[in-house]
């Protein structure tokens, strides 16, 4: 049987089983925009649990709260902390209000939990009220940051998890390819040899800096201003409720969180958002170059550089028999594009507040949560569908470096720049190999000398020897 819920617009028809209401409902159907419910970010629907529940706890114990509604409350929110009610967050990603809708989503779901534990019916609020009660001394405007804030800090944990595995991958290639002597180089031109190890390890390396960059982005997101209510004197919040709330907060999700010193300042200000944005397009860029230099090695595979073999996953054209394209660096390239794109956008509604609210932050929390997940999705594709694949062409890779003109640097100590330069200057004209021109022709160098300086050793670890 449907229910009838009604609020100062009108009335509106629920199903019964929806533990969400009328104000739910209204935002439900006013913004069709992503096609992306709340539900599809669990970290969200968990944070705002937390919240409510710390919301509770403090006005409990501040004796303006009933404590047999403030538990009652407090178990509704243990079943979205426990993700048993994600499927009731039916609010669009993006929504006007500043979020409005997705906090009386909360409300509406914890009241209909409290309501059904207390033996009353859904829809009874003369009993627990979604705005009365649960949402007593709150508004949107402190606890959906705070709650967005803490849903960022849960999300990047399995997000940094998966930087490490990536960068453990590109490790373990740089230690399976640390004998594997290849050309270095600048410009896309011939430059010094090095190991195609040291390749991978610089990868390695790189990807290892942008857990650290998240890792210091999500420490500030412990600032929060919750109990700040509408724009930052805590107005209808109870005398000493956000500090109180937000030792709640800390004790009931194990975070150290800390009440921002100005709340004004603090309900308005987006600027953490806006350094984890960059932090994840830093990564994104990084992705960008790995995946560009991974599709170059791997060209050809007859015609192209062919230093490295990609796995084999699919047909690469539909006119082309035998085509294998590199789709996973691809696709990885495309996730980059995307991510960059949308930190603009978070630069431009963090930039787009106006007085004590920034209305835009709907639309930061979407652009920061599918960066996420789409940066993660695609650094897990990388790391099992292609880096763990990857095979060296070690003896191609060594006969390109002996053929290559890039070698006279490391003789550039014993002979000159000048000399060099007139050594591969021939070389390049005609064709023959250094080895030739040094030591057979010129006699520049004894062949004794000549192996020293190009040992693999020296190739690759290079010692100044005048």
């Amino acid at each position: 049987m449907p229910r009838i819920e009604k609020d100062f617009l009108g009335e509106k028809e629920l199903p019964d089983d929806a533990y969400y209401g009328v104000q739910t409902l209204r935002g439900k159907e006013n913004f069709h925009i992503t096609g992306i419910p709340m539900s599809r970010e669990p970290c969200f629907v968990q944070a705002l649990g937390y919240v409510k529940k710390a919301a509770a706890l403090a006005n409990r114990d501040l004796g303006v709260l009933e404590a047999r509604l403030a538990d009652a409350i407090a178990a509704g929110c243990d079943r979205l902390i426990a993700g048993e009610m994600d499927e009731q967050f039916v609010t669009d990603f993006i929504q006007g209000g500043a979020g409005t809708s997705t906090n009386m989503n909360a409300n509406e779901v914890i009241a209909n939990l409290a309501l059904e534990r207390l033996g009353h019916r859904k829809g009874e609020y003369q009993h627990v009220h979604p705005n009365d009660h649960v949402n007593f001394g709150q508004s949107t405007n402190d606890v959906y940051p705070t709650a967005f804030r803490l849903a960022l800090i849960l999300r990047l944990e399995s997000y940094m998890e998966t930087l490490r595995r990536l960068q453990e991958a590109l490790f373990a290639k740089g230690r399976e390819f640390e004998r594997v002597l290849k050309m270095g180089r600048t410009h896309l031109q011939d430059a010094v040899p090095m190991s195609l190890g040291q390749e991978f390890h610089g990868w390695g390396t790189t990807i290892g800096e942008e857990v650290q960059r998240v890792a210091e982005v999500q420490k500030l997101l412990h600032e929060v201003n919750l109990g700040a209510t509408a724009i930052g004197t805590s107005v209808t919040a109870a005398r000493g409720y956000p500090e109180l709330a937000t030792r709640h907060l800390s004790t009931l999700t194990g975070r150290e969180f800390v009440l921002a010193t100005d709340l004004v300042e603090a309900t308005s200000d987006t600027g953490a958002y806006v350094l984890l944005s960059g932090a994840l397009k830093r990564t994104a860029s990084k992705l960008t170059k790995i995946c560009n230099d991974i599709r170059l090695l791997a060209s050809g595979p007859r015609c192209g550089l062919n230093e490295i073999d990609l796995p084999q996953l699919q047909p690469g054209s539909s006119i082309m028999p035998g085509k294998v394209n590199p789709v996973i660096p691809e696709v990885v390239n495309q996730v980059g594009f995307l991510v960059i794109g949308l930190d603009l956008t978070v630069t431009l509604a963090a930039s787009a507040g106006q007085l004590q609210l920034n209305v835009m932050e709907p639309v930061i929390t979407f652009a920061l949560f599918f960066s996420i997940t789409t940066l993660q999705n695609a650094v897990e594709s990388l790391c099992t569908n292609c880096i763990a694949g990857i095979e060296a062409n070690a003896e191609h890779t060594r006969a390109m470096v002996l053929r290559s003109l890039g070698i006279v640097t490391l003789l550039k100590p014993s002979l000159g720049y000048k000399t060099c330069a007139d050594i591969a200057r021939e070389g390049y004209e005609t064709g023959k190999s250094l080895h030739q021109i040094v030591v057979v022709e010129r006699k520049l160098l004894t062949q004794e000398k000549w192996d020293a300086v190009l040992s693999f050793e020296n190739l690759i670890h290079p010692e100044f020897a005048p």
